[in-house]
């Protein structure tokens, strides 16, 4: 809906795509059987093909298929195992599974489609090494295919892990665990040095989606109360402060059409709204204390040092990283002198914005709203 609010110049198809996928996730998050889970996954993929490459950028069409090959690629061996389960339990039901998968099939059929359905949560998440069609398909996506991308879209693979991985292959979800770690780390490290070097506003915000939900897979593989209530609290919490991002990003771009960074500064000065609600988001990803971004950080990291201390010494490095390219990105294009003005925010753009941010601080104060309902 808040993208239909900041969608207004766009055609009926566009607003048709937008409420499409809503209804595809409504049934993904819904979904009670196997089979049903993987349509929904493989459909929420159609209308963000199309956004992308009917209101995309330049690259637009090189990135549409990027995304589709890798989602669907990754996806194969879901399907397979999906045939597989079925032919040996007679059901597909997600509970019965919890019982049946551990009972019915051996050791190294469980093994390989664990390793089939990580391989598919991963690229959607995405994980390192599976993450470069995330920061293409963000440059190249209008704002909402953005806003939607960071905020829903990616979280479907992590709630993949929650729903499917964990209860019914918990064994071997432990066991995996150091391969986990080990992606986790260095993809929260890998592209917080990569996000450090960018020069387009949109890409080291997708960069530092990918870092962030590095830390979302760590927090779920501790196999601790702290660990999995962090990353679900840090799923609802990145995806509430890059949709924020996101949509300052694409107003800046719809007044000077350009995203350098270069290209920035001074907002604070001439544009208040917009550079105090864009500190305040960039603050969040930070992980402030008072932000949301704090509460998810933080028990996803106590989780992960109660688990393995090195793996947590690691992530933390990241997240310092983290703290380096926002803060970097702030001083430059929020102070200073301004080399350029433009207007500040409208009444239809300060409405999801603002709505987000209040979210961001709501959460950061009473954490225990979404705490108590995860229990």
């Amino acid at each position: 809906m808040l993208c239909a609010v900041m969608a207004k110049d766009k055609s009926s198809s566009y607003f048709a795509l937008l409420f499409l996928l809503e209804f595809i996730l409504v049934a993904f998050f819904a979904a009670t059987d196997l089979l049903t889970f993987y349509i929904m996954f493989e459909l929420s993929l159609v209308p963000i093909f199309f956004i992308i490459g009917f209101w995309g950028s330049k690259n637009r069409i090189y990135a549409a298929f990027k995304i589709f090959l890798y989602t669907l690629f990754g996806s194969i061996g879901f399907l397979i195992s999906i045939l597989y389960i079925f032919s040996k339990t007679g059901t597909l039901e997600l509970t019965s599974l919890t019982f049946l998968v551990p009972q019915m099939l051996s050791v190294k059929a469980q093994k390989l489609i664990w390793l089939a359905l990580f391989f598919a949560f991963a690229v959607k998440i995405p994980m390192f090494p599976f993450h470069t069609w995330l920061p293409d398909a963000h440059v190249q996506a209008p704002t909402e295919g953005s806003v939607m991308l960071a905020g829903i879209l990616i979280k479907l693979g992590a709630y993949g892990m929650i729903r499917i991985l964990l209860p019914i292959f918990p064994l071997l979800s432990h066991e995996f665990e150091t391969l986990i770690f080990s992606l986790s780390a260095i993809g929260v490290i890998y592209t917080s040095v990569i996000a450090i070097m960018q020069t387009d506003m949109k890409k080291l915000v997708a960069y530092s989606s990918v870092a962030h939900m590095g830390i979302v897979t760590a927090g779920l593989f501790a196999f601790n109360l702290e660990g999995l209530n962090g990353a679900i609290f840090q799923v609802v919490s990145h995806a509430l402060i890059s949709s924020g991002l996101f949509f300052c990003i694409g107003c800046f771009y719809e007044r000077t059409h350009t995203r350098k960074i270069s290209e920035y500064s001074g907002i604070m000065c001439f544009a208040p709204k917009f550079g105090s609600v864009f500190v305040l988001l960039s603050f969040a990803s930070i992980g402030l204390p008072g932000t949301s971004g704090f509460i998810g950080e933080f028990l996803s990291l106590i989780g992960l040092f109660q688990s393995n201390q090195v793996f947590g010494i690691l992530c933390t490095t990241g997240v310092i990283l983290g703290a380096c390219y926002m803060l970097f990105l702030c001083k430059r294009i929020i102070w200073g002198v301004p080399t350029s003005t433009f207007p500040d925010m409208k009444v239809h753009e300060a409405l999801p914005i603002f709505a987000l941010a209040l979210l961001v601080m709501l959460l950061g104060i009473y954490p225990n709203f979404l705490l108590n309902f995860m229990r």
